[in-house]
């Protein structure tokens, strides 16, 4: 690696030239007036002294040296930064990521014994205890209404699946509470076997306390709000969030107990599943005296 030539200092290198030319006049002006021999002896003196006086002169210049500049005093009172804490970003604590809430297939075929009355006979097993004419019932179906549409009356609180040859086939349901119900109609754009679940916005806003718990969402099983299988309600492309779907609680069947979807025992709605291909339309009429079928 190069680095720079040391620089002469310049009070020594003055001081020295100065003893330097000193020392040659003199040595002149002696040996001017004295013999060959005498000059010799006395050039060798001289020499001698020469060399001692430029040896003391820089000696001199190294004890001046050190009285020009004094040792640094100790704890100097020099201006210091304050120590400066190098900036550590704030420790955020990462939420763990919520995991989607999911439906073990595995487990369906389990959940649906689970959910069906053993001995199960669609028109008389009633261990829920509602009223027997909840009970799936094969009805004559009013004229003009097309096959694989599916009606709910929310005045009888029924569903009808309209079926060939004039029939349907009629189940109890519960529909929404207050004005929770919406009327219209609808397409069955997806459904689902043993659905998982997650309350709506809206739902949480109205009741905190009954929703906001499940606000990641439920796995698929028995106790999900939706029950065991779910269709659900389009206009158009657009999800409207209502259902058509089984329920854990079978005790409502008949009242007006949900948030907008129309519940059925899940037993029935499995036998109805399978029966309902997409595309179906489903009719919500109002809650007038509107009457889809006779009995």
């Amino acid at each position: 690696m190069r680095t720079a030539p040391r620089a002469k200092h310049p009070v020594a290198h003055g001081h020295h030239n100065a003893v330097v030319a000193f020392c040659h006049h003199s040595a002149s002006s002696t040996l001017a007036g004295l013999g060959s021999g005498r000059a010799d002896s006395y050039s060798w003196a001289l020499l001698t002294t020469w060399e001692s006086l430029i040896v003391l002169t820089r000696r001199h210049f190294v004890s001046t040296a050190g009285a020009l500049f004094s040792t640094p005093i100790a704890g100097a009172a020099f201006a210091q930064e304050e120590p400066v804490e190098a900036e550590v970003a704030p420790v955020v604590e990462e939420e763990a990521p919520v995991r989607a809430p999911i439906s073990d297939r595995s487990r369906w075929a389990e959940w649906d014994r689970r959910v069906t009355p053993a001995n199960y006979d669609p028109a008389t097993s009633n261990p829920w205890g509602f009223h027997r004419r909840f009970l799936p019932q094969l009805v004559e179906a009013n004229a003009g209404l097309r096959p694989g549409d599916i009606h709910v009356d929310a005045v009888a609180r029924y569903l009808y699946h309209i079926r060939e040859g004039g029939t349907a086939m009629r189940y109890g349901v519960a529909i929404a509470k207050g004005n929770l119900y919406e009327p219209g109609t609808y397409s069955i754009n997806v459904k689902k076997k043993w659905p998982t679940w997650r309350p709506t916005d809206e739902m949480i806003e109205r009741e905190p306390e009954a929703f906001e718990r499940y606000a990641d969402g439920m796995d698929g099983g028995p106790r999900n709000p939706l029950g065991s299988r779910a269709f659900y309600l389009f206009v158009g492309r657009r999800d409207t969030y209502l259902r058509i779907h089984g329920t854990p609680y079978p005790r409502s069947i008949g009242g007006r107990a949900s948030s907008g979807c129309v519940r059925m025992v899940m037993a029935h709605i499995i036998g109805l599943y399978d029966q309902v291909p997409l595309g179906s339309t489903a009719y919500l009429d109002p809650a007038d005296g509107t009457v889809t079928a006779r009995s």
